[in-house]
């Protein structure tokens, strides 16, 4: 069984950053991939980060430059440091994770299987 729980979610003013973690058990495979989604009601997931086995990653245009991808040595704890947040950022954001084959390029991280309970992150103007 896969268990993520995410953690560091809150509400900031435009500018400011927050780092969201995600601790993750059971995962036994050699080609994991782990990232992270965010959703708003009414809208489609929007992957917008995620490293794979390669130790490549991943980043949607809209996050890039701002948001940075980190995963512990042990592969179980993956960070999500946010910063320069916006208003268009506020979503709830959620930790994913999955058995990645590279098919023609890695899967987009809002396709993962596994999901956590997501936490919320809120920047206002």
């Amino acid at each position: 069984q896969v268990d993520l729980v995410e953690s560091g979610g809150g509400s900031v003013h435009s500018g400011g950053s927050l780092r969201l973690s995600c601790v993750a058990s059971g995962l036994t495979w050699a080609s994991n991939c782990m990232g992270w989604f965010r959703q708003t009601p009414g809208k489609k997931r929007e992957g917008i980060a995620a490293i794979y086995s390669d130790n490549s990653t991943f980043y949607a245009d809209s996050v890039k430059g701002r948001f940075t991808i980190s995963q512990d040595d042990d592969k179980n704890t993956l960070s999500l440091q946010m910063n320069d947040l916006k208003p268009e950022d506020s979503a709830m954001y959620y930790c994913a994770a999955d058995i990645c084959v590279w098919v023609g390029g890695w899967p987009d991280p809002a396709d993962f299987g596994y999901v956590g309970q997501g936490t919320q992150v809120t920047a206002s103007s």
